[in-house]
């Protein structure tokens, strides 16, 4: 069984400005916006919601496999996620666009402004998932995350088709789409990701209410930020759960990528619900106390030891054998 990870990949530009966004705007006059902000500093740093969850998922010693299209600039960034544990070799190559590129700024209360070039990632629409299960294995789950809008109902569709069992993530395309866009991304989904804001979004734009939106997935995951993680079954209790404990909050870009990237590695070592979303509490804690979505790592001990002051030595025991191999 595989882990397919469809989405895109990019280059991230991440910007901090000391001050608050709020203080230069003016309500009134947004039809009129044209602001700047003097930044403090810039990182450049690898990223892309797909390879984020890829990287994630290797730090736990998985090997999802990265369904994606990059530039022909990738050729560091190939080798950087290899040796983290992600199979690279389904990633199309465009001849003629460069790799996607997010341009993020940050501001002293967490508010974001960002740009995101997508490049390459228009070329997603070409990709077939079929070709890369018949050498990978057929997929425990295919994870379809932001990407080109075509790709995405692609990937969807040919799911459905093929009976691959399928996890929708569209976060970032929902300001951009409209109701006929994602009602089939979700439709059927055996897990549904968003955030609070996203999951009000995705009712407001299909105009299904939250009680349809859960008749058609197996099960839906939000986050809540500091507030921790909520998960919903049709017809059962809902499952909350806190986030991690003592976290300086540095950078929240990724921050929901490596919670995804740790919620699928439980999932796919069969501990649970309740045990999946602690971990992917945790992996998450690693990337909003660190600037960039990648630059983190941590030994099991580590891991485990953080696991346990969050949430007990049982949650730590129960994960324990599943990181032994991890060096």
């Amino acid at each position: 069984m595989s882990l397919l990870i469809a989405g895109s990949i990019a280059t991230d530009h991440l910007m901090s400005f000391q001050g608050k966004f709020a203080d230069s705007l003016v309500v009134e006059q947004l039809d009129k916006l044209s602001v700047s902000f003097l930044v403090e500093d810039l990182e450049i740093r690898r990223g892309g919601v797909a390879a984020n969850m890829c990287f994630g998922l290797g730090q736990l010693g998985l090997t999802p496999v990265l369904v994606g299209a990059a530039g022909e600039d990738f050729g560091d960034y190939r080798s950087w996620l290899e040796r983290h544990g992600v199979n690279c070799s389904h990633v199309r190559i465009s001849e003629t666009k460069h790799t996607a590129r997010f341009v993020c700024t940050t501001d002293a209360t967490m508010a974001q402004f960002a740009s995101f070039y997508p490049g390459a990632m228009s070329e997603a629409r070409l990709i077939e998932l079929a070709p890369i299960a018949a050498r990978e294995g057929a997929p425990e789950y295919v994870l379809i995350g932001a990407d080109d809008p075509d790709g995405m109902l692609r990937h969807t569709e040919e799911c459905r088709q093929r009976g691959y069992p399928f996890i929708a993530d569209p976060s970032q395309q929902l300001a951009f789409s409209g109701g006929d866009l994602i009602r089939p991304l979700i439709d059927g989904a055996a897990i549904l990701f968003s955030n609070e804001y996203e999951s009000h979004m995705i009712e407001q734009k299909t105009g299904w209410s939250a009680e349809e939106i859960l008749s058609r997935v197996g099960i839906q995951v939000t986050t809540l930020g500091k507030d921790g993680v909520r998960i919903t079954r049709s017809g059962e209790e809902p499952i909350e759960l806190p986030a991690a404990k003592d976290v300086p909050a540095v950078e929240p870009t990724g921050v929901g990528d490596a919670f995804r990237a740790g919620f699928l590695a439980g999932m796919a070592w069969g501990v649970g619900l309740e045990r999946s979303a602690q971990v992917g509490c945790v992996l998450a804690a690693y990337v909003v106390e660190t600037v960039g979505t990648q630059e983190y790592g941590f030994t099991p001990a580590q891991f485990l030891g953080r696991l346990e002051h969050s949430y007990g030595p049982d949650a730590a025991e129960d994960i324990a054998p599943f990181l032994k191999t991890l060096s």
